[in-house]
């Protein structure tokens, strides 16, 4: 756990797992359920091939700018200087701010954003963004609830959804009701600060909080991006289908081997991966062409 503001009660709280040596981990940003352990599949795989990452768990923070600005004062004490940033939801809406707040002097080097948006008003929720702070711990928690998927779901996605159900029942009012005001507070990401950076957008073909609209909507932002597109996974691919979303973790983190913004300690990286892998991207590439 660690404090980087004035304020003591805003407390950052991190899993930061594989090689130390490595300068340009990848983040995770969870969603507004989501604690950093809801990555605890992403960190074990991606430790076990080599590669440094962080989970994180944001303190309280009520509008986008304070929290892009204790975003640079935690790298900063990690002593970073640029980040591969994975976010889900609210996580990658955070990304893309984060990554529009630094365009000056860049700290990001990429961005993965997994069922994310960009743009709060879809929710149509930002005229009550500002009474979320007023609500108790219940009312919140039925509202993040109501975006889970009902309805029959196989085995991995019931565990996957009980899980966040578990992890959302261990944040406390101040910290649903920050996230939910950072989800619905009106705020749009500008697509030309951050044009340069390579992103990849995950998004489930199934049931899932976020709407065609959404979607098409990251598409026409980042006409460049890979897509990394799963058949199912709902709301929760990074638990139900993480085997998956761990490999395009891998292809996208892969154009950045061998620089110094690699994520991944050298030594792990055999001549015949980077082969295999490159061949994989290439038939990936093509697939989407078709």
């Amino acid at each position: 756990q660690i404090i980087v503001d004035d304020d003591d009660s805003k407390v950052w709280s991190l899993y930061d797992a594989g090689p130390r040596s490595i300068r340009c981990p990848l983040i995770f940003l969870p969603p507004v359920s989501g604690t950093a352990d809801v990555f605890f599949q992403q960190i074990l795989a991606l430790t076990g091939w080599g590669y440094r990452v962080i989970a994180l768990q944001y303190p309280v923070y009520w509008d986008h700018l304070e929290f892009c600005d204790g975003f640079r004062k935690l790298l900063d004490h990690l002593q970073l200087d640029k980040v591969h940033l994975f976010g889900a939801s609210l996580g990658g809406f955070l990304a893309q701010k984060f990554a529009e707040y630094t365009h000056k002097s860049p700290r990001v080097q990429s961005l993965i954003l997994c069922n994310s948006f960009s743009d709060t008003s879809i929710f149509n929720q930002t005229w009550t963004a500002n009474s979320f702070w007023l609500m108790p711990a219940f009312m919140l928690k039925k509202i993040v609830l109501g975006n889970f998927a009902s309805g029959p779901v196989d085995p991995e996605m019931a565990d996957g959804i009980d899980f966040m159900v578990d992890r959302l029942e261990s944040l406390g009012q101040s910290e649903l009701a920050s996230r939910l005001t950072l989800n619905c507070q009106n705020s749009y990401v500008e697509p030309h600060k951050i044009r340069d950076i390579p992103v990849t957008i995950m998004d489930v073909f199934d049931q899932s909080a976020l709407s065609t609209e959404a979607k098409e909507e990251m598409y026409k932002l980042y006409p460049n991006a890979r897509r990394a597109h799963l058949k199912t996974g709902g709301n929760f691919p990074y638990l139900c289908r993480s085997a998956e979303v761990n490999l395009y973790i891998q292809i996208h983190l892969l154009q950045f081997h061998g620089t110094r913004y690699a994520a991944i300690d050298p030594s792990m990286v055999s001549a015949e991966e980077l082969e295999v892998q490159k061949i994989s991207l290439h038939t990936s590439s093509e697939q989407e062409e078709q």
